[in-house]
């Protein structure tokens, strides 16, 4: 049986996304999934740097041919495995039709490998990024309350609906002053989805600002490790739960909607 693959995306950078990604990963592993994380985003791929990784293979070498998939994937401490992408290099954004291909391929054999697949998309709107996320079982679309945040997410999701009507897109409010404002934000974004795209966008989650979370990033240690109990580490792990208690949910193992 294949598994399932989660994306998180984001319209703009500097709104958390590959934090998300990392925090999600580390959470759903706390709760008996066995999980990838593979570092999608083209050209600023950074999930080794987050985790201070020095890995000698990556992404790039598994599309080149110079590696399989599970020479380059590393374990990490904290219960998950890495495919990180090449940090500082260009080469994975200009993919042509055939290395976008391949790289589906790889994920497919990703998804075949791990029952959970958590992709961590680069920010923006190019046709790759937009293909993997059409092949996503589950895009998280990672915004904050500014303004230019909301603008991005909203065309994200209008574009996600274009190239995938059917697919299951949430939203997450990252930074939120507190749970209150973080609601208030996603009621925004729903709205005008549910004026201009014929209906509103789920919430996924509200994780609340932390000054935890920018200390273990400079500590490249993650968040979940380093300060378990903290306000944003919470909110990660009832993202993580409440994942599993949707239709559509990440799965298969514990993950699947209750009966």
């Amino acid at each position: 049986m294949s598994g399932k693959m989660l994306a998180v995306a984001s319209g703009k950078g500097g709104v958390g996304k590959t934090w998300l990604a990392i925090s999600l990963a580390q959470a759903l592993a706390q709760e008996g999934e066995q999980v990838l994380l593979v570092d999608g985003d083209f050209g600023l791929a950074n999930t080794d740097v987050q985790l201070g990784l020095n890995p000698t293979l990556d992404l790039a070498d598994v599309l080149a041919g110079r590696c399989d998939l599970a020479a380059a994937a590393l374990p990490h401490a904290g219960g998950f495995a890495v495919l990180p992408g090449r940090s500082g290099s260009g080469a994975l954004a200009a993919l042509d039709s055939a290395g976008l291909a391949r790289l589906q391929s790889v994920l497919a054999a990703a998804r075949a490998a791990w029952p959970l697949v958590v992709l961590d998309l680069g920010a923006g709107l190019d046709p790759a990024t937009r293909s993997l996320a059409a092949s996503a079982d589950t895009l998280l679309v990672v915004a904050t309350d500014e303004p230019t945040s909301l603008t991005d997410a909203y065309a994200v999701l209008k574009l996600h609906r274009r190239d995938a009507p059917a697919a299951d897109a949430r939203l997450v409010v990252n930074q939120a002053a507190d749970q209150a404002s973080g609601l208030r934000t996603w009621a925004t974004l729903s709205r005008a989805c549910e004026s201009f795209l014929g209906g509103g966008v789920p919430l996924a989650g509200v994780v609340r600002r932390d000054p935890k979370v920018p200390e273990s990033i400079r500590r490249q240690t993650p968040l979940l490790t380093r300060h378990p109990g903290c306000t944003a580490a919470q909110d990660v792990v009832a993202l993580a739960r409440g994942l599993a208690q949707t239709p559509l949910a990440i799965g298969p193992g514990r993950f699947h909607h209750p009966t």
